[in-house]
């Protein structure tokens, strides 16, 4: 492998030949994107702990997964359109250096408040860092290789998705130099240390060819609209629901109306949008955007309540409920590699649809079995509606950016990463808040000594049952949705190569053999998670 020192920085184009030391830079994206999805789901398996170790209320444990969530959605667009101006192994290197700063932060607070604004940093770090992985593998690799590409990243992204509980419950049990829950932030230290002297050496440059300027017009009112919709839906509960958050939810429309309007209006006058609404001209690309969101909604709810069903409700140990998700993870993986290599080629969106309609069979049988089984379930008796669950999810966020970027034009990879991201996010951040009604509410109703109920492990174990079975209802509810949004998909979607290649008729003779054979997708987030990204 080469060291040669980095080159100056490139735009995109079609014709470049293939960067040697593209291999490297893909090992250094892919680990901060795991980085960055291990850190959303790892913090819910120390929820137990953080409330006897620094007292953490409910509505704390809510903020230090839905901040992280609310910064990180409230700066990806803007995170993207940096890339694509200021170039985007700058940003990301930023990015990462601010997310390690921030678990830092993380790991020595000393109170639920200093740990909020922490994971809002950290949030804000991977808002710059996350939207350049995707841009960077957009423009590192030629279209032959970008679906087997594609295919690593959503495999990577599914398993970190799904084991950050398992990592977290190791990191908590084994607490390391008596710690307890603060490795599971530190950890992040030397892989963001790592990351930094490797991205630097081996990630190539590259901006959009095209002159841009950030629109700090439109940079305000995409934060201020994602703000007003969370930020209430997230406080609600605790508050109340007063009328000012109800008003708020409400002004937020207007003001994404009127970044709609200011953003036709940037693009007319000077062509340096933050978000190039031409791309949602793209059907692949709107379709995709709406099931993001939907699908980020989904496990915003599922993997927080699942946790806290688990722990707080169950009394199980951190590492037995992180052991109960192997299951899980391993059905995603699985399901993510077997889907974009043979199953989306010949059946397009429909798999998609499977997918959906999997998890809500998972979802049901796991409803049922936490009515029959009651306190008493144990973590085999999960283990069949969680790997069914994992299939169905599998299914889903493998296909599901190759649906969103396939048609992406090159110089608006980094927008439209960003606005992958952050419909995702702000999915995820969404679902966190309506736990508050779909699992809080139900849990302050059934709460053991509200209303004479005795106070006993069982009480409490049947009441966070109830909650929990509630939830699921809602999600597999919402998974409903998401089967339907999926009509509005291509039938079959045209691989990354081929899409890339509809305007470059050599790349596609040179590559359609080998797309045809393994094409395979990134998935997001996350999560979900997820991020998927998952519960924060």
């Amino acid at each position: 492998m080469t060291t040669a020192p980095v080159p100056a920085a490139v735009t995109d184009t079609a014709s470049a030949p293939p960067d040697p030391r593209r291999w490297l830079a893909l090992a250094v994206v892919m680990t901060a994107s795991f980085m960055d999805l291990v850190d959303v789901t790892i913090v819910n398996i120390a929820i137990p702990e953080l409330r006897r170790d620094i007292g953490a209320s409910f509505t704390a444990i809510q903020w230090i997964t839905a901040g992280y969530a609310l910064a990180f959605a409230a700066g990806l667009i803007t995170g993207g359109r940096l890339g694509d101006i200021y170039g985007r192994r700058r940003i990301f290197l930023l990015g990462m250096g601010g997310f390690t700063l921030a678990s830092m932060l993380c790991g020595i607070a000393a109170d639920p408040e200093m740990l909020v604004a922490a994971r809002l940093l950290q949030g804000a770090g991977g808002a710059l860092m996350v939207p350049q992985v995707l841009a960077i593998i957009h423009v590192t690799f030629p279209a032959h290789e970008r679906g087997k590409v594609f295919g690593m990243f959503g495999a990577v992204i599914g398993l970190a998705a799904v084991s950050g509980p398992l990592i977290g419950a190791l990191l908590t049990q084994w607490n390391l130099f008596g710690l307890e829950w603060r490795p599971i932030f530190l950890v992040n230290l030397p892989v963001g240390i790592a990351g930094l002297f490797l991205g630097r050496r081996f990630i190539s440059e590259s901006r959009s060819p095209h002159a841009l300027r950030l629109d700090l017009v439109g940079v305000a009112l995409a934060t201020l609209g994602l703000v007003m919709l969370l930020y209430p839906l997230t406080r609600g509960r605790e508050l109340g629901w007063p009328l000012w958050g109800h008003l708020c939810m409400a002004g937020s429309v207007v003001v994404f109306l009127g970044f709609i309007a200011h953003e036709r209006a940037k693009t007319r006058r000077d062509g340096s949008p933050l978000v190039e609404l031409s791309l949602f001209r793209v059907k692949s690309f709107a379709a995709g955007i709406g099931v993001s969101l939907t699908f980020g909604v989904v496990t915003g709810i599922f993997f927080l309540v699942w946790t806290m069903y688990m722990q707080l409700g169950l009394g199980w140990s951190a590492l037995r409920a992180g052991l109960t998700g192997v299951p899980f993870s391993l059905a995603v993986s699985a399901a993510a590699g077997v889907s974009v290599q043979k199953l989306v080629p010949r059946f397009g969106r429909k798999v998609l649809q499977a997918g959906a309609l999997a998890m809500i069979a998972g979802l049901l049988l796991y409803i049922w079995e936490a009515d029959h089984f009651g306190t008493a379930i144990s973590s085999w008796q999960m283990a069949f509606p969680l790997v069914v669950m994992g299939i169905g999810m599998g299914l889903i966020v493998a296909p599901l950016t190759d649906a969103v970027l396939s048609d992406v034009p090159r110089e608006h990879s980094g927008s439209a990463s960003g606005l992958i991201n952050t419909t995702q996010q702000v999915g995820v951040a969404l679902g966190l808040g309506l736990v508050s009604v779909v699992f809080f509410g139900e849990l302050d109703d059934l709460a053991p000594g509200a209303g004479g109920r005795p106070v006993t492990p069982d009480a409490v174990g049947q009441a966070f049952a109830h909650a929990f079975t509630h939830a699921l209802g809602w999600v597999a509810g919402i998974l409903g949705l998401v089967f339907v949004l999926v009509y509005a998909l291509p039938t079959k979607a045209r691989t990354v190569g081929e899409a890339a290649g509809a305007g470059a008729a050599a790349e596609v003779r040179d590559g359609a053999a080998g797309d045809a054979a393994e094409v395979r997708d990134g998935a997001a987030g996350d999560a979900a998670g997820k991020e998927a990204a998952l519960t924060g």
